[in-house]
């Protein structure tokens, strides 16, 4: 008796995708199952932020396929895509600094009901109690650590299936890294899945459940965390000694 293997949450195959004629993403393939952490590792300038861009519709792709809970979501727009439950965290502390931190996740949930929005708004904000503290003060009051919070507060008050993040540490305390990336496991053991950009290696690969190497847009390791010599497989790899597979 045959029994059919699921689909994975999110299935990138083929993929090339860059900004007008510049290609930086040379037919990637990937996956993410849900309710996995990926770590998507690789030097500056790899493609990582491209690959997150690609995914989430903010750049087009020009080849290839995106699927996402089995439906093909290739060039779909940013809107569709959060609203489908694919949600993408920009690097950087986006946040409107002239009004309230409330006003800042009611923006993020703007196409909900005022009950579902309010709901969704508390279970966010649950993850970060030191912004949940100072939901009625302006996002410019915040620091920047707090700031990173409140932007993957806004993402999850889309409740999404899988979320993607963009060096979620940029700037931020070792304190303060370590508990956003409690956030990402706390969000596995609800089911969701992430999809992390990131370059503090340990950090990382003690937080993922798998790891993609990206150099030059190529992805070029695969392996999951488990291994002992990943560190050095992945420096092999940043320094194009080889082209590596598991």
């Amino acid at each position: 008796m045959h029994t059919s293997v699921p689909e994975p949450l999110l299935a990138v195959a083929a993929l090339q995708s860059g900004y007008g004629k510049i290609r930086v993403l040379h037919g990637i393939d990937f996956q993410v199952e849900a309710g996995e952490v990926v770590a998507l590792l690789g030097p500056n300038g790899a493609g990582k932020s491209t690959m997150l861009r690609a995914l989430s519709g903010l750049l087009p792709v020009d080849a290839g396929y995106v699927r996402f809970g089995g439906r093909d979501i290739t060039n779909i727009s940013p809107r569709e895509a959060a609203r489908a439950g694919l949600v993408h965290v920009i690097e950087g502390h986006r946040v409107f600094t002239q009004i309230s931190v409330t006003d800042n996740l009611l923006l993020a949930g703007y196409d909900l009901s005022r009950g579902e929005r309010t709901a969704r708004i508390e279970e966010a904000l649950s993850f970060f109690p030191e912004i949940a503290a100072k939901r009625h003060e302006y996002g410019g009051a915040l620091s920047g650590g707090q700031q990173q919070m409140l932007t993957v507060a806004q993402g999850l008050v889309r409740r999404p299936r899988l979320l993607m993040l963009d060096e979620p540490s940029a700037g931020l305390s070792p304190v303060l890294v370590d508990r956003v990336l409690d956030v990402i496991r706390q969000l596995r053991k609800q089911g969701t899945a992430v999809l992390l950009v990131e370059q503090l290696l340990e950090k990382a690969l003690a937080t993922a459940d798998r790891v993609y190497g990206l150099v030059q847009g190529h992805i070029v390791l695969e392996a999951p965390t488990s291994e002992s010599d990943l560190p050095r497989r992945l420096e092999q790899a940043y320094f194009g000694h080889q082209a590596l597979t598991p």
